[in-house]
């Protein structure tokens, strides 16, 4: 069973083929395809690579299934003894991943 590690929106996904994901938004239409060049770790089953800081030559691709915004989460401030506090709100933009191949 062969996994990898990429990174993409200043996070890291381990994923494998057929996983789906939500990461941060891609200017990617929806049914198109996106490749992640930034491989940090790949495991063919046998082997583990692991870059130095990335893996030469290794690739995951991914269709996107879906632009979206996730649920409400909020962010509130506080200024302790002052009588100071603020909350917003706000809902991320994401897409929705299917990864279909890793090669590396």
């Amino acid at each position: 069973m062969s996994y990898a590690v990429f990174k993409t929106g200043g996070k890291q996904y381990r994923v494998q083929e057929g996983d789906q994901l939500d990461v941060e938004k891609l200017d990617v239409e929806v049914d198109g395809e996106v490749r992640f060049a930034e491989v940090l770790l790949v495991n063919d089953g046998s082997a583990t690579t692991v870059g130095t800081p990335l893996v030469e030559g290794a690739a995951v691709t991914a269709k996107v299934i879906d632009q979206f915004r996730g649920p409400k989460e909020v962010a509130f401030k506080l200024k302790r003894r002052k009588g100071h506090h603020k909350t917003k709100g706000y809902r991320r933009s994401l897409t929705k991943l299917e990864i279909t191949s890793i090669a590396g």
